[in-house]
């Protein structure tokens, strides 16, 4: 069941791989991504320490947050792989071009999943190409309609 979708990852890169992360959360990040209040738009996955990382996710503090407890919505979360998928993407993500992006956030058994992507930057011209393409698909769904 998805939570979130980052739907601006799909407009500005070609993804072409993906895989399933588990996430680092504090308890106050699991009840505003169950409430809601999670914003991928701007958030991409980086390899430091030994780890990858995901940087930008901002996470809305719920207003009944503990009061000893300081939200920080825009913390970095550490991201939980197998060792031979941080393998696989390690070498695609250091050579020139690719990124890795969160695609979404949805539960895997009760727990809170992202699923990463790793993506190649658009140009203008193929986000044109994209939209046309898409508008096309759109346009022969409604002429099936009509004629049948």
């Amino acid at each position: 069941m998805s939570i979130i979708d980052n739907r601006k990852a799909f407009h500005d890169f070609f993804i072409e791989d993906r895989v399933e992360a588990g996430l680092v959360l504090e308890g106050w990040e699991v009840k505003a991504i169950r409430a809601g209040r999670v914003q991928l738009k701007e958030s991409y996955v980086i390899w430091q320490h030994g780890a990858f990382w995901l940087f930008g996710a901002h996470i809305t503090p719920l207003q009944s947050a503990s009061t000893h407890v300081k939200p920080d919505p825009t913390r970095t979360r550490k991201l939980l792989l197998n060792e031979s998928e941080i393998n696989r993407f390690i070498g695609k993500v250091e050579r020139a071009g690719y990124t890795m992006i969160a695609l979404n956030l949805h539960y895997a058994k009760g727990r809170i999943k992202a699923d990463v992507g790793l993506a190649k930057g658009k140009k203008q011209h193929d986000k044109r190409e994209s939209e046309k393409d898409r508008e096309w698909q759109r346009e022969k769904q409604r002429l099936m309609r009509n004629k049948g």
